[in-house]
């Protein structure tokens, strides 16, 4: 049988179950499609690894202007595959393999080497439009995943200092995922050195009642908050020095201290 179309050599490389058992049985024994097959699953799985390095963006029709006049395309390839889907699934033009068939015997040799550079020139504008839709998509997938996995702000305060550490200054927010499941991250800054625990508190809005969260290391820390805690009753987001004592309870010292507020 004659060499597969460049169309479906493409698209058996993107890994399409489109060859029937006589062509797949034409590619085990063909050398010039198996070589092109390799070559196009080779760049197809290239350009899929880069679907997740970034949030992508589809070319402006200049590029595909350019390729196809680096390329010597003809009239019948002018239209930028991304403004026509439709376009990278048009049949091939056979009518330069016809001309070839129909050439003087003496010419066959030189016909088919012209065919071959045809075909494979073909091959690979419908492959890197296949690979191009593929990117353009998958970006766009990728990117509307990411916005549902990032969690939402829910609320959020500034801490502000008290008397005795006026320096300090700080911030708190609240994150919210798609679950459900509720964190607060804080930021101190400016707050005094000392050999004391910094542990921040959920504090109910009687100023009575209160919630640990964990101890702060460093500038900012982020804290679960447990499930089944009403943020419109423990507003308050607290900030303290505890010593080394072995009591849970604040100690009185705070350090800053901020009203949570709804996003």
């Amino acid at each position: 049988m004659s060499h597969l179309d460049p169309e479906q050599l493409a698209l058996v490389a993107m890994g399409e179950a489109v060859a029937t058992d006589e062509e797949r049985a034409h590619l085990a024994s063909c050398p010039a499609c198996t070589a092109e097959v390799a070559e196009m699953t080779h760049a197809a799985v290239v350009a899929r690894s880069t679907i997740d390095e970034g949030v992508l963006e589809a070319p402006s029709s200049r590029v595909w202007g350019r390729i196809h006049e680096e390329l010597g395309l003809g009239q019948a390839v002018m239209a930028d595959p991304l403004s026509s889907a439709a376009a990278a699934l048009e049949p091939a033009d056979t009518s330069g393999q016809a001309e070839a068939a129909s050439a003087p015997l003496e010419t066959s040799a030189s016909a088919e080497r012209v065919g071959r550079r045809v075909r494979r020139t073909r091959s690979m504008w419908v492959l890197a439009a296949s690979v191009v839709l593929i990117l353009a998509v998958g970006g766009g997938l990728w990117a509307g995943v990411s916005a549902r996995l990032t969690p939402t702000v829910v609320a959020a305060a500034s801490l502000d200092a008290f008397p005795s550490h006026p320096q300090a200054e700080g911030a708190a927010e609240v994150d919210e995922s798609r679950d459900g499941r509720r964190t607060l991250t804080v930021t101190l800054e400016g707050a005094a050195e000392s050999d004391a625990y910094r542990e921040v508190w959920l504090i109910g809005n009687d100023g009575a009642a209160l919630i640990s969260l964990g101890l702060l290391e460093g500038s900012t820390g982020t804290f679960p908050i447990p499930e089944g805690v009403d943020l419109s009753e423990y507003d308050l987001v607290d900030i303290s020095f505890e010593p080394v004592d072995g009591d849970p309870a604040h100690s009185g010292d705070s350090i800053v201290r901020g009203q949570l507020k709804s996003a």
